[in-house]
């Protein structure tokens, strides 16, 4: 996992609450309500990803991207029983089970 995002958003939050705390004490009351404004969304984001960071670290191993393509008909070995699958003996998905309707 990058840690971009994390480094991204705590730096936008510490600089905002800078922002904010200077217009405070100089009597910027616009730049004052814009950065307060800001300020708890950024807050909230930053306490996000640090909270999915550390989950991640704590499980100990980095997530990878799983692949959603499913095997195709010309990768599957034939199976020996038409209702059930080759690979691990249970019952074909709806999709893949021959149609039982009759036409009208």
């Amino acid at each position: 996992m990058s840690h971009r995002p994390l480094v991204l958003v705590s730096g936008l939050t510490f600089g905002d609450y800078l922002l904010w705390h200077w217009s405070l004490n100089g009597n910027h009351d616009v730049i004052a309500l814009v950065s307060g404004l800001t300020l708890p969304p950024l807050a909230v984001a930053l306490v996000w990803l640090l909270a999915v960071s550390l989950g991640r670290v704590l499980m100990g191993r980095p997530r990878t991207p799983r692949s959603n393509a499913a095997p195709g008909p010309e990768t599957r070995a034939p199976s020996a029983h038409a209702g059930v699958s080759a690979e691990d003996g249970r019952l074909p998905a709806a999709a893949e089970r021959p149609s039982r309707r009759i036409a009208a």
